[in-house]
Formats: structure tokens, sequence, C-alpha cells
């Protein structure tokens, strides 16, 4: 089986910074078209402005809370490069919650923003895969892989909400890959963990000390770079990990292995 992505199409939903931008690049430096699409325009433009409307990169902004958008982030792949063959759900944010404050909206807020966008954008480019793919008699259709957390599995009352949307996206990729399995579309997770994410990054800037703890519960003793993950996500986007469906990677240096940080961060 061929780890190449060469000549696929992927949209990278948090594509502006962190993990979601160097997923993006890394697709694109071997050969894939890439749809960069965030809400931060300003970023988008800084990031990719240079080779954001030529080549096999594109950029789209927008808000992917609203349907709307979702569909016109659709259109503008398919304007560009005519199919898409991978999505990568990578935006996500990270807000701090207070388990007895009644007036704590943020469940409702990381919901909104983890899981909804994930879902709509999934069932949306699940039709076009299966319609591009409708007169193939073998080979996957397509591959959707969700960028999670593993705080789906470890509790901290500091970050409930986080951790209830991370947990609901592990779900929603189990339960979408037996959905579209029968159309030949695979659909998988990496949960991160002691990864330096963009939420990661502004948080260890407000919170210094959150690195040390972070690290002494890491078995391999560091946070590992956004370009650590990058194959990880071509290898599940390509035809080598054609059996592979359903699936919750964890991808934490060991730190899922130990008791969990004091730290509200992952």
């Amino acid at each position: 089986m061929s780890f190449s992505i060469a000549g696929k199409t992927a949209i990278v939903t948090g594509g502006a910074n962190g993990l979601g931008l160097a997923i993006g690049r890394h697709f694109a430096d071997a050969g894939a078209n890439v749809m960069f699409a965030d809400m931060d325009e300003k970023r988008l433009v800084e990031e990719l402005g240079e080779h954001g409307d030529d080549g096999n990169v594109r950029y789209f902004a927008g808000d992917l809370r609203e349907k709307l958008t979702i569909a016109n982030l659709l259109s503008a792949t398919l304007d560009a490069f005519d199919q898409v063959d991978i999505l990568i759900n990578g935006a996500r944010q990270v807000i701090p919650s207070d388990p007895l404050d009644l007036e704590d909206d943020s469940v409702r807020t990381l919901l909104n923003q983890n899981l909804m966008p994930a879902l709509r954008l999934s069932q949306l480019v699940a039709k076009r895969m299966i319609k591009q793919s409708k007169d193939l008699e073998d080979g996957q259709s397509g591959s959707i892989i969700n960028l999670s957390s593993i705080a789906g599995r470890r509790t901290h009352p500091g970050l409930l909400a986080y951790s209830v949307s991370s947990a609901a996206l592990d779900q929603l990729t189990r339960s979408l890959a037996v959905a579209f399995a029968p159309h030949r579309i695979r659909v998988n997770s990496i949960a991160m963990g002691s990864v330096m994410s963009a939420s990661l990054q502004s948080t260890l800037k407000d919170n210094r000390d959150y690195r040390q703890d972070i690290e002494k519960h890491t078995p391999l003793a560091r946070i590992a770079a956004p370009a650590e993950l990058v194959e990880t996500a071509q290898y599940l986007a390509s035809d080598a990990a054609a059996f592979i469906t359903g699936q919750v990677l964890t991808i934490d240096g060991g730190r899922t292995l130990l008791d969990p940080v004091a730290a509200p961060a992952h």
C-alpha cells in the first residue's frame, strides 16, 4: 500500500495556525491540493498570502459554525480542485469551565465550536465523496480525520467543556466510521496530548509553570512540535491505512500512561 497523497485534495480546518497549519503545509509539500480553512482571515493571509491563490494551495476564511459557510467552503474547494478526497477537522477551541457556575455556558459553546462543525462538514463532504466515486468498483472514496485530545479520557474540572467536546468528537468518529463504511469512507481521530497546539502555546505563555508539570508527567519528557503529527495524519489519509476506520489514535508521548497532570492544559 502507498503512503502517497499526491494528487489528492484535502480540506484542513483550523488551518491558520498550529496543528492545522502544520498538517496542511505537509500535505501540500507531499503533492496534495490543500484548502486551508479558518475564521482568522488575517492569519491565513499572513501564513499563506504568497501562495494562497495558485498552484496546489488555497485558503478560505469563514465561521464554520454557520451552515452556509460550510457549504461555501466545499464549493470553493470544488471550484479550485474539482474534488475532495481528505477532510481534516482541525478547528478547535479551548476555554476554561467552572462546573459549579450555573451561568457557565462553556459546554454549549465548545460543542458548537468543536463538535458541530466537524459533524456538518463531514456529512457534506461525505456526500461529495460518494458522488465522485460512484463509478469506482474498489478503493477508498475518502478519508476523514478528526483532531481530538486526550482530554476526552482524562478529567480536569477546569477543562470540563473541552473534555466533553473531545469525548463527543471521539464518539462521532466511531459512529460516522460505521455509517460511512458502506460507502468506503474511512473516519479516524488523532487524540493529542503534550503537543504544542496553538491553544497550548497560548496557555503556556500565560502560565509558564505548566510546561514543567506537563513534561514531568509525559514519559518522553517533552512537548512535541506540531510537525511531529503530520506524517501520522498523512498515513491515516493514505491508502496505507485502507483497513483502518473508527479508531482514536493517541499521540501523547505516553502521557495517558501516567496520572493526569495538575495543570488544566493538554
